[in-house]
């Protein structure tokens, strides 16, 4: 070969040796590592450690694949069991954070949803208590005042019930809706051309009302919060839900307020706050046939019904709302939340929101939102209006009933 080619040469030598180098240390690198390892740990050949990431089996390194099913390897899926029939639907209803009022009191104002079509988008399935009830024994005869929402009782009728609407009456009077209920049980039961027998609810009396909610909505609600739970704050009809849910919540957490979320005309405000059933409404003079003259339905009482009694001492405040409140506080949901409630929902939120700027920033207030603003149509949301307009209401507006 001449001297002309031997820079070819040299460089074509250097490049395999240099390559025969590389891949011998890449072959002894890791056997240097190892053995440098197991002498400065103590470690023998077989043993298996781990230090700062890396995995030494047998003098090898390990590989895991963290990819699951990317090489066609088994995988399990998760999946939720199929409920059994639509009453196997009800409860696990959602619990939230109520965005605008959480932030307006530096709280945590948390809301749990038990009455449907609540949202501007509503999903899943999930039944609220009260629905499910209406829903069940729909195929009977039903009383209720004539001064209620036409949409609760146009429901019953298309879902195959006899809804008899009463005139607003004391409960002393056989045609309060109540007592006319239990006289139309008994009538049917006495006849004996009709099928089957009659049965009276007596949902405000049944004993079965607040248990289910201390079985139910009481765990419910510890499980979804976690256990942190500062004030709970409900309205009260029956009393089944504040009651039940107070039973239980105080056994677990014995320094929580349980707040009463009292309508105007109600007797229950003064009823937690001084001991006797009275409002201004029933003063001499002024004292009206029917005592509860307001535009919110479902809560607000003038009566002490057994359900509430069973947890009326676990009450620690009340707080009275009125309805130009209420009627500011759905508007705000609307347009703040997107949140479209009735008017019992209205109620606890104001009461909510109260107890909130009470307590101060960095406490949890749970409340229930127990009515849907579709059942609320013709009344309390025909006075509320359309919503638009104001949009720079303040958190002092809703508090003075102005939005």
């Amino acid at each position: 070969m001449g001297l002309g080619h031997r820079p070819v040469l040299y460089a074509t030598t250097a490049f395999v040796a240099g390559v025969l180098v590389c891949l011998g240390f890449t072959d002894l690198y890791p056997d240097i590592i190892g053995r440098r390892y197991r002498r400065r740990y103590g470690l023998d050949k077989s043993t298996v450690a781990t230090h700062s990431g890396h995995h030494l089996e047998n003098d090898h390194i390990g590989l895991e694949d963290h990819d699951g099913n990317r090489n066609g390897q088994d995988q399990t899926i998760k999946v939720d069991a199929i409920p059994e029939g639509i009453e196997a639907c009800i409860g696990g209803t959602p619990l939230f954070r109520i965005r605008s009022l959480s932030e307006a009191t530096g709280c945590d104002i948390l809301a749990k949803a038990e009455g449907s079509r609540i949202f501007s988008t509503h999903v899943g399935i999930q039944l609220d208590r009260p629905s499910m009830t209406s829903l069940s024994i729909s195929p009977m005869s039903r009383c209720m005042p004539s001064d209620q929402s036409t949409e609760k009782s146009d429901l019953l009728l298309k879902l195959g019930a006899t809804v008899e609407r009463v005139p607003p009456a004391p409960i002393v009077d056989p045609m309060h809706f109540v007592n006319r209920a239990r006289s139309l049980a008994a009538e049917h039961t006495a006849d004996p051309n009709r099928p089957g027998r009659g049965y009276f609810a007596d949902q405000f009396e049944n004993k079965a009302n607040w248990q289910a909610h201390f079985e139910s909505t009481g765990p419910e609600l510890f499980r979804q919060c976690d256990g942190r739970i500062n004030a709970f704050v409900a309205g009260a009809g029956t009393g089944g839900t504040i009651a039940g849910v107070a039973r239980f919540l105080k056994q677990k957490l014995p320094y929580v307020d349980i707040v009463l979320a009292d309508p105007q005309g109600s007797g229950l405000y003064n009823r937690i706050k001084y001991g006797v059933l009275f409002d201004t409404n029933e003063k001499e003079g002024t004292r009206r046939r029917q005592q509860v003259d307001t535009i919110v339905e479902g809560i607000g009482i003038n009566r002490v019904t057994a359900n509430f009694e069973v947890g009326r001492e676990l009450i620690d405040d009340a707080i009275k709302v009125d309805d130009d409140q209420a009627l500011a506080m759905a508007r705000w949901l609307v347009e703040k939340d997107g949140i479209f409630v009735g008017s019992s929902s209205a109620v606890n939120c104001v009461a909510a929101l109260k107890t909130a700027k009470r307590l101060g920033p960095g406490k949890r207030v749970v409340t229930v939102l127990c009515d849907s603003g579709s059942r609320h149509l013709s009344r309390f949301w025909y006075k509320a209006g359309n919503i638009g307009g104001k949009t720079d209401s303040t958190l002092e507006d809703l508090m003075n009933g102005e939005t």
